[in-house]
């Protein structure tokens, strides 16, 4: 082997770890959708658990990324610290997939199917798919199906590229002994754990072992610690990952390192006692990738089997090792860790402007209440209220900005871009809360009232403000097209009572029933309900605009002006209950039974 040899293996190398991760990446953004399913569905049933981690590490080739994403759950109280670790235990055996597929390299036969088994048969077909694909396709989801063809096809040249030029190794002597001192089991761990640790990947670090495998130097019996070492290594990833999380998250870290030592440990010393008692001549034979792949499985298999019975005790283990503290913990609201997986970014984020949205809520009613009921503790939770809801605002639009600029499918961009206008309008109506509370304040601090006309026009007003909001926090909580059509008529009528409720008040303020003192802030209220109410009407037209995937908010507004006889039945039904009562003559003459509606 001279030094154009290593250069070509250093290029093989590079291209198998690039496509492992092209390939990885673009399978999470495709995938991204099944796996917010398979997440919703986990339970503390392990088989259930572990039927998830292996079906999502198979699907995105990395148990890794599986155990990281796992982190990032417990630590944002998706998933519990149990269900993490049925999902961990199903991660390791789910990894073993690519070392399969790397395996069909070993194909070799004359029939011209089997053939097509092999790699360097079908990689220049994927390859030319995938570019077509991702070069002539517009849609997303085509695209990242494209980067997955180049991925894999780039993964396997890679490999096929180190597999020919290390086969000239095994005629250096030196390679040679390094792998009969590799015979030692704890060496073989060591450097097992070794290589995956600093490569971040089993995976990789078995594939690399596969190509290795092609001098004919590396026996079984060395093949199998290093094996083992490899999954210890990959738990690097986890225990990193962990850092600065709170201690759930840090348990299942501990809990994906214990898994793999203690299936170690207890392997290793089967294997040891095999050696020494039965001395199986199959072990000084040469390792073939099918062969590594094999033993591969079987280590994660004999690892679940023995300890997933066990993972209450090693619920226990964990928790003992990062015990409970007499601190209270703030748990993370938003995991970076999830922006890898941008279905389930996404997913958080919507919980969370969920919450914003409750909030904000709960804070408008409670300043309705308080214009007539003012108390010192309304007053707090309604300042609180919106303090929470400008912390979600900051948090949610930074964390969305971030994920933005991720490569993003459609779907995923449009939600984004959803999530960012309506996090805004939650944001400001919890103002408006505060400007209502500071108004009843100077009422009181003034005491200044209301005629009992405008104190009953004032609660009809909030009663639709009410409906609104109600109306508003449950289609976007639900994603309910049909209600979010029932908010733009009522934001209509709104506005009409506003206008009727300004002009009563002038004319009572000529009669001399009101001081010109309450009209400012009587103002300064219907403004604020008024503009509540266009909020709430951006934020149902943000969950049509979803459904129907347009992000021309106003557009779909004046469409359901223009053109729904649905609401038109709708404003004329809300008009009839939220009518003004009729206090005087003047009044009705001068205002008149109902504004007309806008065209």
């Amino acid at each position: 082997m001279d030094v154009f040899d290593l250069l070509t293996m250093l290029g093989g190398l590079s291209l198998f770890l690039f496509g492992m991760s092209l390939m990885g990446q673009a399978l999470e953004r495709r995938a991204g959708g099944k796996l917010s399913a398979l997440l919703e569905k986990i339970t503390d049933r392990p088989v259930i658990g572990f039927l998830t981690g292996l079906g999502v590490t198979a699907v995105i080739q990395s148990s890794s990324a599986t155990t990281v994403m796992v982190v990032g759950f417990v630590n944002s109280g998706l998933m519990t610290l149990r269900q993490a670790i049925n999902v961990i235990m199903g991660a390791n055996v789910g990894t073993t997939v690519t070392a399969w597929l790397l395996s069909l390299g070993d194909i070799n036969s004359g029939n011209i199917f089997l053939k097509l088994l092999k790699p360097s048969s079908f990689t220049p077909i994927l390859a030319f798919l995938g570019i077509i694909f991702y070069m002539f396709c517009k849609d997303g989801k085509k695209k990242d199906t494209g980067m997955i063809l180049l991925g894999f096809a780039t993964l396997m040249f890679g490999m096929e590229t180190m597999s020919g030029a290390v086969s000239g190794l095994s005629k250096v002597p030196a390679f040679t002994n390094l792998f009969i001192a590799f015979r030692n089991p704890i060496l073989g761990v060591l450097v097992g754990a070794l290589l995956t640790g600093i490569i971040q990947s089993s995976s990789a670090s078995v594939g690399i072992l596969q190509a290795l495998s092609a001098t004919g130097a590396v026996t079984l019996s060395a093949a199998i610690p290093i094996i083992m070492g490899q999954n210890i290594g990959t738990t690097v990833t986890a225990l990193l990952s962990s850092v600065g999380t709170n201690k759930n998250a840090r348990r299942a870290a501990i809990v994906h390192l214990m898994f793999n030592v203690i299936g170690v440990a207890v392997l290793l010393t089967l294997f040891c006692v095999v050696r020494a008692v039965f001395a199986p001549a199959i072990l000084d034979e040469a390792a073939t990738r099918s062969s590594i792949a094999v033993a591969h499985t079987i280590f994660n298999i004999l690892c679940t089997a023995i300890l997933l019975p066990a993972g209450g005790l090693l619920e226990k283990l964990a928790i003992r090792m990062v015990p409970d503290k007499n601190t209270v913990e703030k748990t993370a609201e938003l995991d970076e860790r999830l922006l890898a997986t941008p279905t389930l970014a996404l997913k958080q984020s919507r919980d969370i402007a969920c919450e914003m949205a409750e909030h904000a809520t709960n804070a408008l009613k409670n300043s309705l209440t308080a214009v007539f009921a003012l108390t010192p503790e309304l007053a707090r939770d309604v300042r609180a209220d919106e303090e929470i809801c400008d912390h979600y605002e900051d948090i949610l639009g930074t964390y969305l900005v971030r994920l933005s600029a991720l490569r993003l499918g459609v779907e995923e961009s449009e939600e984004a871009t959803a999530l960012l206008k309506s996090i805004g309008d939650f944001e400001r109506i919890s103002d408006h809360a505060v400007d209502i509370i500071e108004s009843a304040e100077e009422m009181k601090n003034k005491r200044l009232s209301f005629s009992p006309e405008a104190k009953a026009e004032f609660e009809v007003l909030s009663s639709a403000i009410r409906e609104i909001l109600d109306m508003s926090l449950e289609c976007y909580r639900n994603q309910d097209v049909t209600l979010a059509a029932k908010v733009e008529p009522l934001e209509q009528v709104i506005d009409d009572l506003k206008e009727s409720m300004r002009t009563r008040h002038i004319l009572r303020m000529r009669g001399g029933a009101c001081k010109i003192e309450t009209g400012f802030v009587l103002s300064d209220l219907l403004t604020g309900l008024e503009r509540t109410s266009d909020h709430c009407s951006n934020i149902a037209g943000c969950v049509i605009d979803a459904a129907k995937h347009n992000l021309n908010l106003h557009e779909t507004l004046r469409a359901a002006r223009r053109d729904s006889d649905k609401f038109k039945e709708d404003f004329a039904e809300y008009a009839e209950k939220y009518a003004l009562p009729e206090h005087s003559t003047a009044a009705k003459d001068n205002v008149g039974s109902q504004v007309t509606l806008n065209a």
